[in-house]
């Protein structure tokens, strides 16, 4: 960095102070400095002169311009020694951007440098040359000229203020009457807000009294209707049975049709009661440890029993030796052979599949039932667990009540697991139960068989 200096001068009486100030003023508009920068160096100036004057010995004033990026104007005072603890911490500082004090026995050195800014005619060698000699053809001032520049200036500043004061004031109007419109906006944003909330619970409310009538009818219906579809098919029966009067063959196909249709009828009040169960909060598992191998067994002969067609192949691989869960046999024994059952149903040909695995990334089991049936959507794969939906378009020509995955999804939940659904069209579906090996379950009760 280049440096040259432009002016020096001499501090030894109070007439020097206006006159470093005046030089001050007329080199930092010489190489630059904006008007308020030009004040501000030069009352820094006169603050820091004032304050060395009564030091013993002279100091020595030196304007030096820096040609750097970004170039600089840097004021140099070596005075006497001590004085460093006066200027500490001084006002001047303030109004330059940097100023440096330092001291040993010898002397004081002070410097204060302030910044030309951007667009500031560059500090070439010719144009410091013509500093150099533009302000050595200027004559200081008198002490009165000095106080009267003081003076305009402190005017203009004080003009300054007063501009800036009445601007702020009316920024300050705009401000309260936005800050008043905000508020009013925000009181009438609050006011739908809480309406809105008060609206949602008394929804809420009355969303929570249907679901619990639904759960009540429902389950009223179930009972209901459970004794006399159990009656019709009894009644069928006796008048199938051999000891009876023998039927026609016209009759015996109406009677069969009868005990067909009560029979599905059952199943369906028997799953709206269930249903009903677990929506009302009645069905509370009964905790043990249960032994997969043992119940994988039990569905494997409950699930071949069902099956009618010649080529659906049923594999229910043994889980190891010593695998156990803790759960609640019977539900999760529901769950399993209501996916068994399905699968079974929407199964033309191929295979039916039920597997244990070790979950992945938890201490927990997956229980993998697997099929070679339709498959289903992937837009369908949440619907088909809501209540009483059924995948259009079987070919199989097997319905079934829309009930079953619904209360299986709720009874695994309850066990504290998951459930999910891989499938495709034409490539069949994959149920997935994932179950904790030991789940943190509430205390024990019993389960309500009514």
């Amino acid at each position: 960095m280049s440096e040259f200096v432009l002016l020096r001068m001499a501090l030894r009486r109070e007439h020097d102070i206006f006159v470093i100030r005046q030089r001050g003023r007329e080199v930092a508009a010489a190489v630059g400095l904006e008007h308020q920068d030009q004040i501000r160096l030069a009352t820094a100036l006169s603050d820091v002169a004032r304050l060395l004057l009564p030091v013993p010995g002279d100091a020595d004033v030196a304007f030096v311009a820096q040609m750097g990026t970004p170039p600089r104007l840097v004021v140099e005072i070596v005075a006497g020694p001590g004085a460093a603890a006066l200027l500490d911490g001084g006002p001047a500082g303030r109004l330059v951007h940097t100023m440096e004090v330092d001291g040993d026995e010898h002397a004081t050195r002070v410097r204060l440098v302030s910044r030309l800014p951007i667009g500031a005619v560059p500090l070439t060698e010719e144009r410091i040359a013509h500093l150099r000699r533009e302000v050595a053809a200027n004559e200081p001032g008198t002490p009165l000229d000095e106080l009267a520049v003081q003076n305009r200036e402190l005017m203009s500043a004080l003009e300054e203020v007063r501009a800036q004061r009445d601007e702020l004031a009316e920024t300050n109007q705009g401000v309260m009457a936005l800050y008043n419109e905000l508020s009013q906006e925000l009181e009438e944003t609050n006011r739908g807000v809480v309406a809105l909330y008060n609206e949602l619970d008394e929804k809420s409310a009355q969303l929570k009294a249907a679901s619990e009538a639904k759960s009540r009818f429902l389950a009223n219906v179930s009972h209901e209707l459970r004794a006399p579809v159990t009656a019709v098919i009894g009644l069928t029966r006796l008048l199938a049975d051999s000891g009876s009067d023998p039927l026609t063959g016209e009759q015996a196909r109406h009677v069969d049709l009868i005990r067909g249709s009560a029979t599905d009828l059952l199943t369906l009040v028997n799953d709206l009661l269930d249903l009903a169960k677990a929506e009302a909060g009645r069905l509370e598992p009964v905790w043990a440890e249960v032994d997969l191998r043992a119940l994988f067994g039990q569905l494997r002969g409950t699930a071949r029993a069902i099956i009618t067609r010649p080529d659906v192949e049923l594999v229910v691989a043994d889980p190891p030796a010593g695998s156990t869960v803790t759960a609640d046999e019977a539900l999760l024994a529901q769950v399993l052979r209501n996916l068994l059952t399905n699968a079974i149903k929407f199964t033309e040909r191929g295979t039916v599949s039920m597997s244990l695995r070790a979950a992945t990334g938890q201490d927990g089991w997956e229980i993998e039932v697997a099929d070679t049936g339709i498959g289903i959507p992937p837009e369908l794969h949440e619907r088909i667990f809501e209540e009483f939906y059924q995948v259009p378009g079987s070919s199989t020509g097997r319905t079934g009540t829309g009930l079953g995955l619904p209360y299986a999804q709720r009874l695994v939940t309850l066990l504290g697991g998951s459930l999910h659904l891989t499938s495709e069209p034409g490539k069949g579906s994959v149920f997935t139960v994932v179950l904790p090996r030991r789940p943190m379950p509430p205390a024990p009760a019993q389960r309500d068989e009514g």
